[in-house]
């Protein structure tokens, strides 16, 4: 860095000795270590012991951070210590924004995995509500349930099957791996009394079978 440190004006006359060099470098490590914002000499000044020159104690300061993890910089006509300029992708951080699914996509999530291929019409079947196109929207911006193929019945109607994405986010190996009821009421992921359509799910008891056309969970 080539910016010089400027004296502001010059330490006044004391009648008391100034605290050592190596003490007053100390103490502008410190208040600049604490501040949030950038302090000028003038501030440190004030704060400092009378007779104490900052200004000074600027120069080794600065001096003795080159090279390391944080640099004393000059930021406009104040001082601050900032982290080094090629050690800043160390403080990006990532974060995981959680998106708390509505009733409506859990249990249209649920039939599709426990129903898999489904039509829109069998999922309001067994709801018993219509589905909104938000709601299946949703779940396929969320890579959990994508397009199956078509039923080869009048119309043509699209299936739902839910994604490798959705399996490898719950940590399961196939669609036949999905808990049962009391599994998931255990869990807290569903309310004691069954939602519409609830009693179409599996529970504990029954047969351990894969659902019909499981075998096209994953074809195009």
């Amino acid at each position: 860095m080539t910016d010089e440190v400027e004296t502001e004006q010059a330490p006044e006359e004391s009648l008391f000795e100034a605290p050592p060099m190596a003490e007053q470098e100390r103490m502008v490590e410190a208040i600049l270590f604490a501040s949030a914002e950038p302090i000028t000499v003038r501030e440190l000044t004030s704060r400092m012991p009378h007779g104490s020159d900052p200004a000074e104690a600027l120069v080794y300061l600065r001096k003795r951070y080159e090279g390391r993890g944080v640099h004393v910089v000059k930021v406009d006509d104040a001082w601050a210590i900032r982290t080094a300029g090629d050690l800043g992708f160390l403080m990006q951080k990532e974060t995981v924004e959680t998106r708390k699914l509505s009733r409506a996509a859990i249990e249209t999530l649920a039939i599709c995995a426990y129903h898999q291929p489904v039509t829109r019409a069998e999922i309001e079947e067994i709801r018993g509500v219509s589905v909104s196109r938000g709601t299946v929207d949703q779940l396929i911006e969320m890579e959990w349930v994508r397009f199956g193929r078509r039923r080869m019945t009048p119309g043509r109607p699209v299936t739902y099957v839910v994604t490798q994405h959705f399996l490898d986010h719950f940590g399961l190996e196939n669609a036949r791996d999905l808990p049962g009821l009391k599994e998931l009421r255990a869990a807290g992921l569903l309310d004691n009394r069954p939602p519409p359509g609830a009693d179409a799910l599996p529970d504990d008891d029954d047969e351990d079978e894969s659902p019909e056309g499981q075998n096209e969970l994953f074809e195009d």
